[in-house]
């Protein structure tokens, strides 16, 4: 699908940036790839790692701008096929303490992303989005909710041939910046010998930047507009984390922070009307009056009413062991 397709990615020097440039270099042939982002040191350093491989094929593009300019991202789009926009104020406490600057660039830079596709005939853009914009307790969920909601609203604009909209889901990836485990793996590599547990029920689900990008894939090749599209991944108990990754250590309970839940939720009970569950990921679906039934993707089962997919009552779970393998396979060769 990707093949000799244009594709954007706002935000691309980020962890899932890399990942999707490495992922989609290796299964498929692009015309090319744009890198949209605003700090040009780390498209620097982006392009030096790709120096060898962009020398003959220049595939690779590097736009300095700000997804809250949307001049600037039309300009950038010309031509574009697909867009991913990643490009989010991320860290909670700083959310928090500037929540002007997390409207501008999580919502405002949403609505521009949408004019931009739209005026330029883009032809999907997938938005990556957060388990904290399910039920948000934070400035950041709430801003992100506020941009899932911009973008599969947009797909009323798109018309019958125009632009389309999807939504990807998941919590944190495994091992991307800001998340526990770069966390707990400075403490150890500064001789710590305790890790601190905010809470000893949290759990968490698990994904790999892999997984991740594979969904993103997923929403281009079978999106119609409208869905959010939420992986089948396993949950883990941080205290397992812990001793997955400092066998026998301490494990002091520091209290939960301010913003942070006990369990990540991906699907709310509200949200299953219009939940469908396929092989390996679940859709919600929109509920517009633009939305029509025969959009759903063949394949899936509505689930039953009720039904919520959270981290603390899944399915699927991992043990130290498991986490131990996975923080081998999945974390070492990135």
């Amino acid at each position: 699908m990707l093949n000799g397709k244009t594709i954007l990615i706002t935000g691309g020097t980020g962890s899932f940036g890399h990942h999707f440039v490495e992922y989609v270099l290796k299964h498929y042939e692009p015309k090319k790839i744009i890198i949209y982002s605003r700090d040009e040191f780390k498209q620097f350093l982006m392009a030096n790692e790709y120096r060898e491989y962009n020398k003959d094929k220049n595939i690779l593009r590097f736009f300095i701008g700000d997804v809250r300019d949307e001049d600037r991202l039309r300009r950038a789009m010309k031509g574009v096929d697909y867009v991913i926009h990643a490009a989010a104020l991320k860290q909670v406490p700083a959310c928090e303490y500037n929540p002007n600057e997390a409207i501008k660039t999580n919502i405002n830079g949403a609505m521009s992303v949408i004019n931009a596709s739209l005026d330029s005939g883009v032809k999907k853009v997938v938005a990556l989005s957060t388990d904290k914009a399910v039920n948000p307790i934070n400035l950041y969920g709430g801003t992100k909710l506020v941009s899932d909601k911009l973008f599969t609203a947009a797909n009323a604009y798109g018309g019958e041939d125009g632009t389309r909209f999807s939504v990807v889901r998941y919590g944190n990836v495994a091992g991307s910046r800001g998340s526990v485990i770069p966390f707990f793996q400075n403490i150890i590599d500064q001789g710590g010998k305790e890790l601190p547990i905010t809470d000893y029920r949290m759990t968490r689900f698990w994904i790999s930047l892999e997984q991740g990008v594979e969904l993103v894939i997923k929403a281009l090749e079978e999106s119609r507009g409208g869905e959010t599209f939420i992986s089948k991944i396993p949950s883990f108990k941080i205290t397992d984390l812990a001793q997955a990754m400092m066998p026998g250590c301490e494990m002091p309970e520091v209290g939960i922070r301010e913003g942070e839940k006990l369990h990540e939720v991906m699907v709310t009970k509200e949200d299953s009307f219009h939940t469908y569950e396929y092989e390996k990921h679940y859709i919600v679906y929109p509920h517009y009056d633009w939305w029509r039934d025969r959009d759903v993707i063949p394949g899936g089962q509505l689930v039953e009413v009720g039904f919520e997919y959270s981290s603390g009552t899944n399915t699927e779970w991992l043990g130290v062991e498991d986490i131990q393998r996975l923080l081998k396979t999945d974390l070492d060769k990135h």
